[in-house]
């Protein structure tokens, strides 16, 4: 298959041939990025997948219908970066595979499994993930289904740690991801790195856990003393070599830019930061990553989706270099 043939297809009606990043954005059914809709994972390389589940939300929900209204917002997006010129789709075979159909949304336990076996099946055919949620609960099964031969090193962009223990009776909520990961072994917490932390709690418990188990934790109030490109060398020092998951909840921005999330924290980067943090990413050995958090309801001029939809691209550049180069 041609990379002309995997991003055309032909209209039933017309026969008419379409390349969807080169038609009206207006026009067609939405997608993430405008890529294909997959119907099957033989010859791709990376998936985009949505995951509409706000089971694990502690707060203000709505995070379930972030993947719909992204699709929607990315068909803004465009093929070859400015800075990096990089044109992932000119060097990765990249289709939207649809979303994880959650069965058991009133049941977390079960929920966590679902979607944990969707992504063992994309793992299985080779395929590496990049995902749109949902609230951060999310990380936790794409993490069991990523990372269970060999932990993974971790980049986290957020406002919290996400490293809380059991909230309201689970264990499985949207602050607690990183916790069951580290004690999973699924992340090495020696090559993890938090970005963006800040906001008063009610109790340490999640940053004492980071910092216990030797998490890079980097306060808002550090990244702006240290600015973005000494935090990107940071990043690289910690994560080194091995394979790294990136994570990124759009709560890290200042809700004057994403203030459509369930738990918005003033203080936060600006969008130009953000992309600049995933820019520095470039050429680090990435397995999989997300963009979680993104709720609509709280949206309604509909910038928190572009800024989740662009982070999203910003991610695949990156992601796609490395897949492209694991191919070889």
């Amino acid at each position: 298959m041609s990379k002309d043939d995997h991003y055309a297809y032909r209209s039933p009606v017309t026969g008419e041939v379409f390349r969807p990043h080169e038609d009206l954005r207006f026009q067609g059914l939405p997608t993430f990025l405008r890529t294909p809709l997959a119907q099957t994972l033989e010859d791709l390389d990376i998936a985009l997948v949505g995951v509409p589940f706000d089971g694990g939300l502690t707060a203000r929900p709505g995070a379930r219908h972030g993947p719909r209204e992204i699709r929607n917002q990315s068909s803004m997006m465009r093929s070859v970066h400015h800075v990096s010129r990089i044109d992932p789709y000119s060097i990765c075979r990249i289709a939207d595979v649809g979303d994880v159909r959650v069965e058991s949304l009133f049941s977390l336990d079960d929920a966590i499994v679902e979607i944990e076996t969707f992504y063992r099946a994309l793992h299985a055919g080779g395929v590496v993930p990049l995902s749109i949620g949902g609230d951060h609960s999310i990380t936790y099964p794409i993490l069991k289904a990523l990372a269970d031969e060999r932990p993974v090193g971790l980049v986290h962009i957020d406002a919290h740690t996400d490293t809380w223990d059991a909230f309201q009776g689970s264990k499985f909520h949207h602050g607690a991801p990183f916790r069951r990961a580290v004690e999973d072994g699924l992340v090495d917490p020696k090559r993890a790195i938090q970005i963006g932390i800040r906001g008063a709690q009610n109790f340490t418990e999640g940053w004492d856990f980071s910092a216990a188990h030797g998490m890079r934790v980097v306060f808002i109030e550090e990244f702006a003393r240290l600015g973005v490109d000494a935090v990107i060398d940071e990043a690289r020092r910690v994560v080194g070599d091995g394979p790294v998951y990136v994570s990124f909840d759009v709560d890290a921005l200042d809700p004057a830019y994403a203030p459509g999330t369930g738990t918005p924290e003033v203080g936060g980067l600006t969008t130009l930061e953000a992309q600049s943090l995933i820019r520095g990413l470039r050429g680090l050995d990435l397995v999989g990553g997300d963009v979680v958090e993104v709720s609509p309801p709280f949206d309604p001029s509909g910038n928190t989706a572009l800024v989740g939809a662009t982070l999203m691209y910003e991610i695949l550049c990156p992601l796609a270099e490395a897949v492209a180069k694991d191919r070889v």
